[in-house]
């Protein structure tokens, strides 16, 4: 996974480090990806563009870190730690409710889903560094899950994945309200566990 470099010299200054994030995401959901370059993060944190470059060789590297540091879902390690169904869906939904009804992070996926037509590079970078290993982590819970035959044998996992995220995604832009909404995310989840469990 990717992370903001390591030199040598003088110990960095977490509160640079916070204050460049902290730049970043502003100017990005202001802006968009072509309105948030480092001349301009830089400027807004205080900070010369040395600086910024010093830990980040990019701003897309930048942005990729500095949005899955605003993100407030459960961490995956915590979150499939189980292999109880019931209880990763609990904890799912309350890591969706805490980050779907967060106005920024909902401002910052908006910006990410819409730069990728035209900049796809930060939509790139974010697939590779944190979607991904999401989903392995994802496969690795329900391979441990499958000796209690769910989900089974040949269930289409990411397809399932991906109508769970979209349903969550698009009410989420479309009706910020339905997405934080318990009794919907039990039917979302609750749809998966049918599919995961044909056979």
């Amino acid at each position: 996974m990717t992370g903001p470099r390591r030199t040598r010299g003088r110990p960095r200054d977490p509160e640079a480090d916070d204050a460049i994030m902290k730049a970043a995401l502003e100017l990005f959901v202001e802006r968009g990806l072509e309105g948030a370059g480092i001349e301009q993060i830089a400027k807004r944190a205080g900070v010369a563009k040395v600086t910024v470059y010093r830990r980040w060789s990019s701003k897309e590297e930048l942005l990729t870190q500095a949005i899955e540091r605003a993100r407030t879902l459960t961490p995956e390690a915590d979150l499939w730690a189980g292999t109880s169904a019931a209880s990763v869906d609990e904890r799912l939904m309350d890591s969706w409710v805490r980050t779907f009804g967060d106005t920024r992070f909902r401002a910052i996926l908006a910006q990410l889903i819409g730069s990728s037509v035209t900049q796809p590079s930060l939509l790139a970078a974010y697939r590779e560094h944190y979607i991904r290993p999401r989903r392995k982590a994802i496969h690795a819970a329900f391979d441990r899950a499958r000796a209690d035959g769910l989900p089974a044998a040949d269930a289409d996992l990411d397809t399932v994945i991906d109508m769970v995220v979209g349903a969550v995604m698009y009410r989420m832009l479309i009706d910020p309200d339905a997405a934080t909404d318990r009794d919907y995310l039990e039917s979302v989840l609750q749809q998966a566990d049918r599919l995961l469990r044909l056979q």
